[in-house]
């Protein structure tokens, strides 16, 4: 059934999902293990659900991405093998990476959907046309969010938005079509854009 009501409308008008990363597509907890050169190197757990969610969202031409205060190995890899196409990475401040993809695609800010948790997400989702939020975000960042999933983050949160964006937008018929069929339509995607913090200054 299509939802209705202010959310569905703005999640009708979603054509670019962007995310933060630690305790959205991760639980927020990080491990460190030993590296070959014996340097420790941090090590992050993601979800299958979420990244199914996300590939259905690219297969229906609405593109995804992160933006996230750390530099991260994992979290590069996890955006290429779900067709993301962004990747900023060191950005505490998220203002800015949000403007220049903005302007790299023609998009406004209504066409956004944004999902955090923590303080530093909180003017991006004043910002995006759909401010979405895990089950266990700080309590600042539910007061500006319209959507709050059921779920925690890196254990679903992230699948709940993607799967209310497609019932919105009048396309869970097809997912469901494709499913029951086990075809799934080809998708082209751009190569993922990738930015680092450390390699850039924190600019473009």
């Amino acid at each position: 059934m299509k939802p209705n009501g202010k959310n569905a409308a703005r999640a009708g008008k979603v054509k670019l999902f962007l995310m933060d990363v630690d305790g959205v597509l991760t639980d927020g907890k990080m491990y460190y293990i030993p590296g070959k050169d014996g340097k420790l190197v941090e090590f992050k757990s993601f979800h299958s659900l979420d990244g199914i969610g996300l590939r259905l969202l690219n297969q229906f031409g609405i593109l995804t991405g992160v933006i996230t205060g750390r530099e991260s190995p994992g979290t590069e890899e996890r955006a290429k093998s779900l067709g993301m196409s962004y990747a900023y990475q060191g950005f505490l401040s998220k203002l800015d990476p949000l403007e220049q993809i903005l302007a790299a695609t023609g998009l406004r800010p209504e066409n956004v959907a944004y999902m955090g948790d923590d303080l530093t997400d909180i003017p991006v989702l004043k910002k995006a046309g759909f401010a979405c939020a895990p089950a266990n975000a700080v309590t600042e960042v539910k007061a500006v969010s319209d959507f709050v999933a059921k779920k925690d983050g890196g254990i679903g949160a992230v699948r709940e938005a993607c799967d209310f964006i497609l019932k919105s937008q009048g396309l869970w018929s097809k997912v469901m079509g494709y499913a029951e069929t086990a075809h799934w339509p080809a998708i082209k995607k751009d190569p993922i854009k990738i930015v680092r913090a450390s390699q850039t200054g924190g600019k473009k």
